[in-house]
């Protein structure tokens, strides 16, 4: 892994660069993917290969991670490689070469990814403001019948790491964006396509 690499913010910093700065797209990350995808899918003029699949894309947003989320995708680069021995021992064999192709573009993705991962130290985020990585819960007004008033939690995490089912939502979403930067007590808006929700804040915690 060639070009893998992180950096850590913390402090007063890493709320500036995360929150406050414009987000902008990161060369280093497109240049890293770049050089690892022509690696992965490099056609032998006589081998016969099969055409590369697409690249995954690459978001425009900083790639801010949390501990455990750097970890996630540790790991599933570790699997991601464990699974390419097997499907080479089988040859030629259709379904392994379409299997490989899927790997290799998975592999590409998460090298790059990780190699563009700015870690985020949660010990130094502010306490008395949403900030990355904590975990909110909120009190949701009663928008409508299908989004009754309720108190939900929402962990604000890196796109990677993202996971609905779990409450787990990307810095990027616009949940996230009504979220930051709010304290205990206030307001935000979450504007959606399907009507907005009113939430309060209640508790901010970074675990």
């Amino acid at each position: 892994m060639g070009c893998v690499q992180s950096e850590t913010r913390s402090g007063a910093g890493a709320t500036a660069l995360a929150f406050e700065e414009p987000l902008q797209a990161q060369a280093p990350a497109s240049i890293c993917y770049s050089r690892v995808m022509n690696r992965a899918f490099v056609k032998e003029s006589d081998g016969g290969e099969a055409e590369p699949l697409p690249p995954r894309r690459i978001s425009e947003f900083p790639n801010h991670v949390t501990p455990a989320g750097l970890e996630e995708l540790k790991a599933e680069f570790g699997r991601l490689t464990g699974l390419r021995p097997e499907l080479l021992a089988r040859g030629d064999d259709p379904a392994s070469q379409e299997g490989l192709r899927r790997i290799d573009r998975d592999l590409a993705y998460v090298e790059a990814r990780i190699s563009s991962a700015l870690l985020v130290d949660l010990a130094a985020q502010p306490r008395d403001e949403v900030a990355f990585g904590a975990t909110v819960t909120v009190d949701q007004a009663a928008g409508s019948a299908s989004a009754p008033a309720a108190q939900r939690t929402y962990s604000i995490v890196g796109e990677d790491e993202a996971d609905a089912d779990a409450g787990k939502v990307s810095h990027a979403s616009p949940l996230a964006q009504a979220l930051l930067g709010a304290q205990v007590g206030q307001t935000v808006t979450w504007k959606r396509p399907i009507g907005d929700l009113v939430l309060t804040v209640e508790r901010i915690e970074y675990r």
